[in-house]
């Protein structure tokens, strides 16, 4: 009995002793878990690198490029394009750095255009000015000579000279019109005018020796214009007749649907079919040319001039030559006269 009472002692206080454990084993603090701290700094930092990543991508390194960039452009350097992504973030303002490049690159092509252009022209008109120059000495130097002998030839000397002096006169109002930057700066008057009796005035101080034929109107003819300009456009278009064809020049009037029309015609080959849509550009001269001396701005000036004044001016070839045709406006009050 004592034998079972002391194994039931023992029992018990393992019993007790293994409770005792169980609850200092709960009572113990828990021992930290480094491995998921490690995890979220771990993902901190992937997610920090990858923002900054993205950054620079997408910022810094756009902004070193336009840096870059903007010194190329400083020192001169329009060649090279500045590559770019239209999807990308800073897309649109790259491109319009680029787009800015583009048409810097084309106004300075355009400006090159011009001064070559420049160059040209004054070439050609200064060798243009030397001709009459150079026949105004010699005749001078006839009469200097005494080689007038006769009236007759003094006369003959003195046409030539007053003639040549003309045509410098007409080179160096080419050479003012083009040194305008800005054509709209050319002032042209509109005052009223009666067109037949200034163009039968310029016609005859222009004929010079040579035939010169104009056939008045068959009643005034009113319109709005300048008269210096009008006189140039007959200047011009009686000078080219005489470069390319002989006498006479035939100057005629008339009018139709309302516009007064000023007729010069020559009795030359006229125009080349291929250059005859460009005759009206800036320095062009035709293929028919040959020797005549020229600038290439009389046509142009024409057209310019016309059309400031409210007008056209059109080319036709004929069989027996070229027909250049100027048309102004008629005024309201002329033109309810003859509807």
């Amino acid at each position: 009995m004592e034998q079972q009472l002391a194994q039931g002692d023992a029992q018990a206080a393992g019993a007790s002793a293994a409770q005792l454990r169980q609850e200092l084993v709960r009572m113990e603090p828990a021992a930290p878990d480094h491995s998921q701290a490690w995890l979220l700094w771990s993902a901190a930092l992937c997610t920090l690198a990858a923002a900054f990543g993205y950054l620079y991508v997408a910022v810094l390194r756009p902004f070193d490029k336009l840096k870059d960039f903007a010194s190329r452009l400083a020192q001169g350097d329009f060649d090279v394009p500045l590559r770019y992504q239209r999807a990308n973030y800073f897309g649109d303002f790259t491109w319009a750095f680029d787009n800015m490049r583009r048409e810097i690159t084309k106004a300075r092509s355009g400006e090159r255009e011009a001064i070559e252009n420049n160059k040209t022209v004054i070439a050609t008109l200064s060798h243009d000015i030397k001709t009459p120059v150079s026949s105004i000495r010699a005749y001078a130097e006839g009469l200097e000579a005494n080689m007038d002998t006769t009236p007759e030839r003094r006369s003959r000397y003195l046409s030539v000279i007053m003639r040549k002096c003309d045509q410098v006169s007409q080179l160096t109002d080419d050479l003012f019109l083009h040194a305008l930057s800005d054509l709209e700066r050319l002032k042209i008057r509109r005052e009223r005018l009666e067109l037949s009796s200034l163009v039968g005035q310029a016609a005859e101080e222009l004929s010079g020796q040579e035939e010169v034929i104009c056939q008045k109107a068959a009643s005034p003819m009113y319109v709005m214009g300048d008269p210096e300009r009008i006189t140039q456009i007959l200047e011009n278009l009686i000078n080219n007749a005489r470069k390319y064809a002989k006498p006479p020049i035939l100057i005629s009037l008339d009018q139709q649907a309302g516009m007064a029309q000023l007729h010069v015609w020559d009795r030359g080959g006229g125009i080349p079919d291929a250059d005859m849509p460009f005759v009206f550009e800036k320095f062009y001269r035709g293929k028919n040319c040959g020797t005549a001396q020229g600038s290439g701005l009389g046509l142009y000036i024409v057209r310019y001039l016309t059309e400031k004044m409210g007008g056209r001016v059109l080319l036709h070839n004929h069989p027996e030559g070229l027909e250049a045709l100027v048309q102004l406006p008629l005024l309201r009050q002329q033109c309810s006269e003859h509807a």
